[in-house]
C-alpha cells in the first residue's frame, strides 16, 4: 500500500513537471545580452559614444568604467576644447570634448598589461623559443570609430631583440 501511494505522489510530480510551458519568445523580439557601444552623454542631436576595449586586464578594464561614469558636469563651459587625463601606474587615458560636451577622441596607452590569449598564441607559434619582455597596448578613438587598437611587443632570444606590432586577433602586422 505503501509503495502505491509513494508511486502515485512521484507519477504526480512528474506529470505536472511536464505540464508546465516553457516561455516562448514573441515573434520579433530579439534579446540584446552585450552592447557593443556606451553612449555616455548626449549633447543635443549628437551622441558621444565610447567603445571599451575588451581587454583582458583587470586595470585596462579599471580605468574604462572610471571614464564611463565620470561625469563633466559644468567643468567644461567656456572652452572650444576639454582634455580629461586618466593616469594609472601602467598607462593613461586621455579624451578630448569639443565645447557642447561631446567626446571626439580617445587615445589609451597602458604598458605591460595582461596580453590576450590570442596574441601570446600567434607570437610563439611564429617566434618558437622567442619570449615576451616588454609590452604596449595602444587604443585610439575618434567620434566612436576604432582608429588604432594594437600591441607593440618586445620579444627577445639570446641577445637578439626584434619589435612587433600585434592586433588583438593575433594577427602580426609588424616585425615579420
Amino acid at each position: 500500500m505503501k509503495s502505491l501511494i509513494v508511486f502515485l505522489l512521484f507519477f504526480g510530480f512528474v506529470i505536472s513537471s511536464y505540464s508546465q510551458k516553457k516561455p516562448q519568445k514573441e515573434e520579433g523580439k530579439i534579446d540584446v545580452i552585450n552592447l557593443p557601444e556606451i553612449v555616455i552623454k548626449k549633447a543635443g542631436a549628437d551622441f558621444s559614444v565610447y567603445i571599451p576595449d575588451k581587454n583582458p586586464d583587470g586595470n585596462v578594464k579599471r580605468v574604462q568604467e572610471k571614464f564611463i561614469a565620470y561625469d563633466l558636469g559644468k567643468d567644461n563651459e567656456d572652452y572650444d576644447e576639454y582634455l580629461l587625463v586618466m593616469q594609472i601606474k601602467k598607462g593613461t587615458l586621455s579624451a578630448t570634448y569639443d565645447e557642447k560636451g561631446k567626446l571626439i577622441r580617445v587615445v589609451e596607452n597602458y604598458k605591460n598589461v595582461v596580453l590576450p590569449s590570442q596574441v601570446i598564441y600567434s607570437v610563439y607559434k611564429k617566434f618558437p623559443g622567442w619570449t615576451i619582455v616588454n609590452d604596449k597596448f595602444l587604443y585610439t578613438q575618434e567620434e566612436g570609430d576604432i582608429i588604432k587598437k594594437q600591441y607593440n611587443l618586445k620579444i627577445k632570444k639570446n641577445k637578439e631583440v626584434r619589435k612587433l606590432v600585434v592586433r588583438p586577433n593575433g594577427e602580426i602586422v609588424k616585425g615579420l
